[in-house]
Formats: structure tokens, sequence, C-alpha cells
């Protein structure tokens, strides 16, 4: 079974980098949509929202189990059911996508595009942002959906198989939610920072190593995410944001504008401000984190068998 959740996840991993993004969208691309429709249309009540994110991730975790159960007696078919799983939940191609969208809007001067992309990432006003705003804003979503879009879903594939694949991506989706004022809000927030808490930390340790794949610093990604995160109020967000910062040696942090209020976030990183150049590194980041994510996750399933499989009683001779 090891070996097949293994296969699986490096399958799913590396159709995710070769397939790309569907013109109609992968299942959980209609999957966000869905639930943001759904959540708009909730009553005012924290009570509602917490009935609504709760369920839609209990739904997950049990839909998981029961695609696990159908294929246990199969190791091919269990492979197979991973990679599937693994392929519909993984937003690695399509954050590259927008990342890469991002920074030639950015770099071209269109800026009303640019915002209209980020507004698809990220909760933040994106109105009044110029293009040091928006550089800045698109780096930091770059990195914050690499940990919960990639890192956090492998991670959990790896540990729990198809329910932990599933339910970690409908957190991730449903932690875009964003706003704490709306009815889901609020218990999407404090379900990520729970479910993410390893993941993040280590997505963010990828990130010191995949840094100087890509030209950026390692020593500089170490420094800013032990050095600046003691004060960001996420638990997990500042964690990788500041990596990211480190790794490519810019500024992030700052002023932000969210719809239901602005927040002084912690300066992070000791470098320059980011621009459009900035946004093409952090994606590619993005994709060697993703690269090392499958690998890990990989290795991490197998380990996980062999030590069950060592726990196990042996037969008496």
């Amino acid at each position: 079974m090891s070996a097949a959740r293994a296969i699986g996840l490096l399958l799913g991993a590396a159709a995710d980098g070769v397939i790309g993004e569907p013109k109609r969208g992968r299942p959980v691309t209609v999957f966000t949509r869905a639930v943001r429709t759904a959540d708009a249309n909730l009553p005012q009540h924290r009570l509602a929202g917490v009935a609504f994110a709760g369920g839609l991730a209990g739904s997950a975790v049990v839909a998981g189990l029961l695609a696990e159960r159908s294929v246990r007696r199969s190791p091919v078919l269990q492979a197979l059911g991973t990679a599937v799983a693994t392929w519909a939940v993984l937003g690695g191609a399509g954050l590259a996508a927008d990342g890469t969208e991002l920074a030639r809007d950015l770099e071209e001067g269109e800026l009303d595009a640019a915002r209209a992309t980020l507004s698809e990432l990220d909760s933040r006003q994106t109105g009044g942002l110029n293009v040091v705003g928006l550089s800045r804003a698109s780096v930091e979503s770059v990195a914050q959906h690499t940990a919960d879009a990639v890192v956090g879903p492998l991670f959990w594939g790896a540990v729990a198989g198809m329910p932990g694949l599933l339910a970690a991506r409908t957190v991730s989706v449903l932690r875009t939610l964003g706003d704490p004022t709306r009815p889901a809000g609020w218990f999407a927030r404090r379900l990520d920072d729970l479910v993410n808490l390893l993941p993040t930390r280590f997505a963010a340790a990828l990130t010191v190593s995949s840094a100087p794949v890509v030209g950026g610093s390692a020593a500089g990604a170490w420094r800013a995410w032990r050095r600046d995160t003691a004060a960001h109020p996420s638990p997990n967000a500042g964690r990788m944001e500041a990596a990211f910062a480190g790794a490519l040696e810019i500024r992030l942090g700052g002023r932000t504008v969210y719809p239901h209020g602005v927040e002084e976030l912690p300066v992070l990183g000791d470098g320059r401000n980011p621009d459009a150049g900035h946004v093409t590194r952090a994606v590619e980041l993005s994709r060697v984190v993703g690269w090392l994510a499958g690998v890990s996750s990989a290795v991490l399933a197998a380990l996980f068998g062999l030590r069950r499989r060592s726990r196990q009683p042996q037969p008496q001779p």
C-alpha cells in the first residue's frame, strides 16, 4: 500500500506539471467557484459558516475514505486512484499560469489586468495598488498558495492517502474565502491554521533548500523565516512569505487593505521592493518547491508504510 501511495503521489504531481490547467479547469477549480458562490449566499450567522465549512471538510474526508476503501485490494488501482486524486487537487500548474500572467501584465503596465488576476488569488483590495504594491501582493500570494495548494495536499496525501489529499485541499479552498466577517471565513481561518501548521513549515524548509536553484539566497530565506515571522498574526502565512522574501532578497509585508479592514503586517525580509521580475522568480521558486514536495511526499509515504509494516506482528515459525 505504501509503495502504491508513493507512486500515485509522484504520478499525480508529474501530471500537474505536464498536463497543466485544462481550459474548463480541473475539479478543484470548479469546486472553488462553487464554494465561493455558496458562501456569498449563506445567512450572516457564524453558526451557518461553521456548519458550511465543517460540513465540506468532513465530506471531503468521507469521500476520500470511500475512494481509498474501493481500491485497497489492488495496488495498481490504488496508485492510479491516488494519482488522479493528486492531479485533481494540486494547484501548482494553475498557480504558475496565474503568476506568469501577473508578471507579464506588470511588465507591460497592464495594471487593471493584473489587479483582476490577483483578485482571484487573494482577498485583499487591489484597486489602489501600484506596480510595487501589486508585485508585493503577487509574490505573497504565490508563496502562500505554494504552501496551501501544493505542499499541504502532498504532505497530507503522504500521511493519510486520498482522505488527506481531498481534506487538505478543501481546507485551503475554504481559506480563500478570506473575509473573517463572512459566515464561513472565521472558521475557515482557524481550520486552515490547524491543518497547515506542519505543512507550512515543511514548505518553508523546502523554500530554503530551493532558493539557490533560482539564483536566490538560502541563507537569506532561513534568516527571514526565523527572524521576521514572530510578529505576524498568522501562525502559517508569515513563515512562507518570509522564506520567499529572504530567498528573493526583497521586502514583503506592511500595510494591507482587506474588505474587512486594514492590517499592519510586519515587514518580511530586508532587500529591495519587488518588481515584475521578482514575480517571475517567485513562480520559478514555487515550481522547484513543488517538485521537491512531490518527491518528498513519495519518500514520506514509503517511510510511513515501512513503519506500519514493522509494527505488524510477524508470523511465528
